[in-house]
């Protein structure tokens, strides 16, 4: 199975990449830890079969510090007693809720979990980072991106 090459978006959309860009300037810059924000990318790429961004965003966890043991057990974090801690519990069932957001979006249970251990400024960086890597996604994966090519 090969794919079809497709477009290019920095050459056919560039205000459409910078507008992503600064998204992603601004998730960077929020304070949420490096390690969580990982966690999100890889967790939301996982669901939505990205291997660009899985590829990506698991180099980048490992240069940040994080386990193999952890990127490995990501996709089953739920069957998992010390692995994650319960900050990053909620915020992967926050990934997951929004990623998969036909189903019932964030629930009342996961939001109110959420706010006994983040404010709710933390939140909406939490959600706007899941945000960010979910529109990545869909822009990688409908213009057949794949690993070793260049997005710019």
């Amino acid at each position: 199975y090969t794919m079809q090459k497709r477009f290019n978006i920095k050459e056919v959309a560039p205000n459409a990449l910078k507008a992503m860009v600064g998204l992603e300037i601004y998730t960077s810059q929020s304070p949420i830890s490096k390690t969580t924000k990982e966690l999100i990318k890889i967790r939301a790429s996982q669901i939505n079969g990205c291997a660009y961004c899985i590829n990506i965003h698991t180099q980048d966890a490992i240069k940040n510090g994080e386990t193999n043991q952890r990127i490995f057990l990501l996709n089953a974090w739920r069957e998992t007693e010390d692995i994650f801690t319960e900050e990053e519990k909620v915020v992967l069932a926050i990934t997951e809720e929004i990623t998969l957001i036909h189903q019932n979006g964030l629930s009342d249970d996961t939001y109110s979990t959420a706010l006994q251990f983040f404010s709710e400024t933390q939140i909406a960086d939490i959600i706007t980072a899941i945000i960010t890597i979910n529109l990545w996604n869909r822009v990688i994966l409908s213009s057949h991106l794949v690993i070793g090519q260049s997005l710019a």
